[in-house]
């Protein structure tokens, strides 16, 4: 119970719980001193507003994303009041203001949460509207919240400039951690290969968010400031997580062919899961260390577990002997290889996080990092672009503005006493996706009546301001510690707050609450009929989008590493952006299939053959990255012309895919380009048989080593341009389901 408080007594959204409190309480207890609450608690609200533009990311974007921020809070409110006696002037403005502070998300998350605190504070400004001179000096107590809270995060920075993106890598190994259990349990005998293969693509989606995350501090951190050892340690931690993660995912196999071959033998199964698992142990420890700052001990012997397999894979061909024992004999060669390259990974993790890491470790792996960024520029033809009904954030624009106008106009017209409430309530609820809103809404309205409950409760009982005061201070903290990842007990806490301001401020605290909870009801439900109603973005439209990119990124991965092999020398950047794109876009679509399961079942179109589809480019991916490793990591003989047709032939099925889904290619046409693949693999496999007659002028070694690669390539070959067939084949079912609809 004591590991799991200091465990999120020291997270990241403890942190910034703490800089916001912070920043909103500090200004409140001086001013009130001084006998003047009202500047306090004014400078408090521009912390407020500005706190959610303090989204992680190195030292320099952070400021200049603060600053811009606490500007637009201060500018909106100063116009908001300016305009407020002059209806016509007023609600023009009022459009045009929330459809353009909706529209910025198309620049991505950090314009996205700039947004977010200019709604916030749009809202907020209804709740006093000021007169005369009162507006320029409550925008400049605003502006000067916003400045306090840019100061306290700066002074967070510098007391602690690493802890964040220790963090962050210490849950990135634990998730890769996951992963490599989840990979280990495909050699189950009987295992359930399509639930282990859905809880792979959860963890897809999850490990891309906190990877680009890692990457945005990390790269651009030694970009600006250069590159200090511990900045140089973390990303050598970082190098070797993605490494390791590039390796479980190529770690392929058609397993159920490998449990055709191998469950009569299942010695070597449960050897090679315990070695798999051992792996996922130490990677746990590791980040346990890491996150907790304790000294590392291993307690795993990975060594002795490459060793067992290797008996094991002795014993199987002792058991079956004789030519019937080579390709399960290879497969099982490989398996042992990846292992080995696995714990040599984990083994330089370990080095790092000891100080004991050597230079070759780290030898070229830091080279052209800055390719692997998402660079930060906001041209203005990608917000022209998004003028179209085909944008999700222009639809969500248009439907946000119509919704909050409504609802300002529902406030004004019937007796509500707060209706900025319904504004607010209206902002934090709505999102692009339906699934997503509804969920809010819902956490809404439970952690509503679960605040309210436990704040009477406690009113009830205790009336002294002193205390109430604190249990305020620790309601906000641990309100803004559980929004981001668990919304219902962060409202709930957030309430608690809330009434207890009100307590200390209000003596009719029960009818004001009243209200409160009325205006909350009256935003959740239009915000619902909004997201249902109003050119709703289901997530079937989307799917297809992602699912292009995810077959394009695949298409592009497998084009770089057939130039690599035919080239061979060292890795280019080309290969290894390729490769990231790839990881991205499967993660994405992965993501964008997760939204449409919480949609309505009426408007999960397609939702089998969807998932499907999903599944195949995942395995795709797997099966490419497999190739690309092996290449990567092995001396490999000159690329044969069979195996180029055969590449070619896979990226003609992806190519044909994509038109399919843009409904530009018939099927008769790819049926014709496909008729003569079948001699390219006997091609492939009459190598392997020459290679075989050669064996006895060629020393053990050297011939166990160019049968492993005959064999993966052919056998990786054959399962590619399977896999692309079937994205072929269920890409046309896709699109003559939706034609016939």
């Amino acid at each position: 119970m004591f590991s799991k408080i200091q465990k999120f007594v020291d997270s990241t959204d403890f942190t910034s719980a703490l800089k916001v409190t912070i920043a909103s309480v500090f200004p409140v207890l001086l001013f009130t001193y001084l006998g003047h609450f009202e500047m306090g608690f004014t400078m408090a609200l521009g912390a407020f507003f500005t706190y959610p533009s303090d989204i992680p990311s190195n030292l320099t974007h952070k400021v200049n994303g603060i600053l811009v921020t606490a500007f637009i809070v201060s500018g909106l409110n100063l116009v908001i009041n300016l305009a407020y006696p002059y209806p016509i002037i007023f609600y023009t403005l009022l459009v045009v203001l929330v459809f353009s502070l909706s529209m910025i998300s198309v620049y991505g998350q950090r314009a996205s949460m700039t947004s977010f605190s200019g709604l916030l504070a749009l809202s907020l400004t209804f709740a006093h509207i000021q007169t005369g001179w009162d507006i320029l000096k409550y925008s400049g107590l605003v502006l000067s919240g916003g400045l306090f809270y840019l100061f306290i995060s700066v002074l967070f920075h510098y007391v602690r400039p690493h802890r964040y993106i220790q963090l962050q890598i210490a849950q990135c190994m634990q998730l890769t951690s996951k992963y490599l259990k989840l990979r280990g349990n495909l050699w189950k005998l009987k295992s359930d290969r399509e639930e282990i293969t859905k809880k792979q693509l959860y963890l897809q989606v999850e490990l891309n968010i906190i990877q680009e995350n890692i990457r945005e501090v990390l790269v651009l951190n030694r970009a600006n400031t250069g590159s200090s050892d511990q900045n140089r340690k973390m990303l050598m931690i970082f190098i070797s997580l993605v490494e390791i993660m590039e390796l479980a995912v190529s770690n392929s196999f058609d397993h159920a062919k490998l449990h055709q071959k191998f469950d009569a033998h299942p010695i070597v199964l449960n050897t090679y899961q315990n070695l798999a698992a051992n792996l996922a142990k130490n990677l746990k420890k590791l980040a346990k260390t890491l996150e907790n700052g304790t000294v590392y001990n291993a307690k795993q012997d990975l060594i002795k577990d490459l060793y067992a397999l290797e008996l094991a894979i002795a014993e199987y061909q002792s058991q079956v002997g004789g030519e019937a024992a080579d390709e399960g004999v290879f497969m099982l060669t490989t398996m042992l290889h990846y292992a080995e390259k696995q714990v040599e990974k984990i083994k330089i993790l370990e080095r790092t996080l000891t100080s004991k890491s050597t230079v070759s470790d780290f030898k070229n792996k830091d080279k052209d990092l800055e390719k692997f960024i998402t660079p930060q520029y906001y041209p203005l033809q990608t917000l022209i672009e998004n003028f179209s009904f085909s944008s999700t954030v222009f639809r969500h624009s248009l439907r946000l503005t119509i919704t909050l106008l409504v609802g300002f106009i529902i406030g004004q017209i019937l007796p509500f006493e707060n209706t900025y409430w319904i504004i607010l309530t209206i902002v934090v609820i709505m999102r692009q996706g339906y699934g997503l809103t509804k969920q809010r809404t819902y956490h809404r309205i439970i952690g509503t009546f679960m605040g309210g409950t436990i704040a009477f409760g406690i009113l009830y009982f205790v009336q002294q301001p002193q205390i109430i005061g604190g249990l305020t201070i620790i309601a906000m903290i641990l309100g803004y510690s559980f929004t981001p990842t668990n919304y219902k007990i962060g409202a709930t806490f957030i309430t608690v707050y809330v009434i207890f301001v009100y307590g200390i401020l209000t003596p009719n605290i029960v009818d004001v609450i009243q209200y409160r909870v009325l205006d909350t009801l009256v935003g959740a439900l239009l915000s619902f009929l909004a997201n249902s109603f109003i050119w709703p973005s289901w997530e079937f439209l989307n799917v297809p989008v992602f699912l292009e990119k995810s077959i394009l990124a695949n298409q592009n991965y497998l084009q770089q590493i057939s130039i690599f092999y035919n080239k061979k020398g060292e890795v280019p950047s080309s290969y290894r952006l390729a490769r990231k794109h790839a990881f991205i876009a499967i993660g994405n679509l992965m993501a964008s299939f997760q939204r449409m399961v919480q949609e309505p079942k009426s408007k999960q179109d397609q939702l089998p053959q969807l998932y499907k589809l999903t599944v195949l480019n995942h395995s795709l991916l797997s099966s490419v990255a497999s190739l690309g490793t092996y290449i990567q990591s092995h001396k490999t003989s000159e690329a044969s012309q069979a195996f180029n047709a055969v590449v070619d032939r896979v990226i003609q099925n992806l190519e044909y895919a994509t038109l399919v889904l843009n409904q530009k290619q018939t099927s008769v046409s790819h049926q014709i380009v496909g008729e003569d693949i079948s001699k390219h693999f006997t091609a492939l496999k009459n190598i392997r048989v020459r290679e075989l007659k050669n064996r006895k002028e060629i020393k053990d070694q050297e011939f166990q080593l160019k049968m492993q690669e005959a064999h993966l390539i052919i056998e990786q070959l054959i399962w590619l341009n399977n896999l692309s067939e079937n994205i072929v084949k269920s890409t046309q079912a896709l699109v003559v389901i939706k034609e016939a609809q």
